[in-house]
């Protein structure tokens, strides 16, 4: 048997600092990539030129999404909806019963979302799902197409969707105008900085009305768990006045997507509960429960608001209604 001769760490180092690709690079990958972004950028040049001879009009659009297999792709490219995001608004329209944007989406001649049906949520639809609905139900490829277009000019969704997000649903993105697509360009690039922002952290609305009423508050974990519990507890997003002796305890949870990983959280969340009222039977333990993924998962949301004493959303409505009740408890008013 040969003896293999490890290498010292010197030649090692070297070895990495001489040999270093700089940047993973596959030919054959990159070539094949490629033909796909010629493919969409043919596409929107082709789809621009008809726009120019023969006016905006939907049945391009239709056509695009139809016949090409990349339309959908090239569609979302010129607007700048990812499609992550355009699976959330597909959700959203499954979900929310609102008469005009049912009207505007065609969504009665979708195929029957029997997963709506029987109170436990559904799930959100896979790329080739949608992909295949295009092809084969025309009426939701227009609906689509109807969003695209006027979207943003229906109440509900200016009220459900942020303003970063609402404004790519623009005609004008459609008319290939220039301001238009110098905005796409924009909204690219500052997409990472804009969902980083701290200021989207629903949680800052909770912390702002506590600092208004001038309330104490810190965050971390409870005292008497510490090296009781250490393997149950977990970090509490807001302790109210403090980690000795709490008065309030809130608990924060915004999701915007469906995954079965939600039961997992309403379990956890009822075995926080049971401690805290073990622990610290005089404390009010709050929670924050909102967005798209809870309301479709209502199974586990009837679990997850169980474990709470009482349940807020970041509505208007209901910030007001905890703002009320914290004054209550600590005499503000």
């Amino acid at each position: 048997m040969t003896k293999i001769i490890k290498p010292t760490t010197e030649l090692k180092f070297k070895r990495v600092i001489d040999k270093n690709t700089f940047y993973l690079y596959d030919r054959d990958f990159e070539e094949r990539y490629e033909g796909y972004i010629s493919s969409i950028k043919e596409t929107l040049l082709v789809l621009r030129n008809r726009i120019s001879t023969e006016g905006l009009k939907k049945e391009l659009f239709v056509e695009l999404l139809k016949n090409k297999e990349n339309g959908l792709r090239a569609l979302l490219a010129l607007t700048g909806i990812s499609n992550e995001y355009l699976k959330r608004l597909i959700t959203l329209i499954r979900v929310i019963d609102d008469e005009e944007l049912n009207n505007l989406t065609l969504k009665d001649q979708w195929q029957p979302d029997a997963e709506n049906n029987d109170g436990g949520g559904l799930s959100e639809w896979s790329d080739a799902k949608i992909a295949n609905l295009i092809k084969t139900n025309e009426n939701f490829a227009r609906g689509i197409v109807n969003l695209f277009f006027e979207g943003s000019t229906v109440p509900i969704l200016t009220q459900a969707i942020p303003l970063f997000e609402l404004k790519k649903l623009s005609v004008e993105k459609l008319e290939f105008k220039i301001e238009s697509l110098v905005d796409t360009l924009i909204r690219y690039k500052e997409k990472g900085s804009y969902s980083g922002k701290g200021e989207r952290n629903p949680e800052v609305l909770i912390k702002k009305i506590l600092e208004e009423l001038e309330i104490p508050f810190v965050s971390g974990d409870l005292e008497r768990l510490v090296g009781v519990l250490d393997e149950e507890k977990r970090t509490m997003d807001f302790i109210i006045p403090d980690q000795n002796n709490p008065l309030v305890i809130i608990e924060s949870s915004y999701v915007v997507t469906t995954s079965s990983g939600q039961g997992d959280k309403a379990k956890t969340e009822i075995n926080v509960a049971r401690i805290i009222k073990k622990y610290y039977p005089k404390a009010l333990f709050l929670g924050f429960v909102d967005g798209i993924g809870w309301y479709v998962r209502k199974n586990d949301l009837k679990r997850m608001v169980g474990a709470y004493d009482d349940v807020f959303t970041f509505h208007k409505d209901e910030l007001n209604r905890f703002r009320e009740l914290i004054s209550t408890i600590f005499n503000k008013r």
